[in-house]
């Protein structure tokens, strides 16, 4: 008897919207995508670049999102079908939903990346450097990935909202 009675429950808890499948599509909206290379940490001579997809993440739907990933597959060109890198991020947190209407930024950036004795900036030059293009992808809950957007990663270090505005 005690038995029926949990699995009649945990079948109820199911029924409940948590367990519905949640569709990405309704219920996020991607802003403000930016992709450029940051400077990851040098190694002693070495210094090293990676492709970064930087992002706003809206909740556009009507309920607190309490499990939101996101993720990128970063492919250099002439290479499209290899995956170089990938990025992911939980965006939520159970105990930190995202409220209807509120913004998270995201950041992604790739575990690809290049390295060589030169500056940074001189990375885009080098005869062997290929461009990279990102992919993002979405989920919330359990629901499957979807994608978002797809974007050329800028030849640029850094972020815009380094720079000085302009006046």
């Amino acid at each position: 008897m005690r038995r029926s009675f949990l699995v009649v429950t945990l079948l109820a808890a199911c029924l409940e919207p948590a367990c519905e499948s949640r569709d990405p599509n309704k219920e996020l909206e991607l802003l403000d995508l930016e992709t450029y290379w940051a400077v990851d940490s040098s190694v002693g001579e070495r210094h090293y670049i990676a492709p970064v997809a930087r992002f706003q993440l809206r909740n556009k739907g009507g309920e607190p999102l309490r499990a939101v990933e996101a993720t990128s597959t970063f492919r250099r060109k002439g290479e499209e079908q290899l995956d170089w890198g990938t990025a992911w991020e939980r965006v939520t947190l159970p105990e930190k939903p995202l409220a209807p209407g509120q913004k998270a930024l995201v950041l992604l950036k790739s575990d690809g990346r290049y390295y060589s004795t030169g500056e940074p900036g001189g990375f885009f030059e080098n005869s062997l450097f290929k461009d990279a293009k990102v992919t993002v992808y979405l989920r919330v809950g359990s629901s499957q990935w979807e994608k978002f957007a797809e974007r050329d990663v800028e030849r640029r270090i850094g972020t815009r909202a380094l720079e000085p505005p302009k006046p």
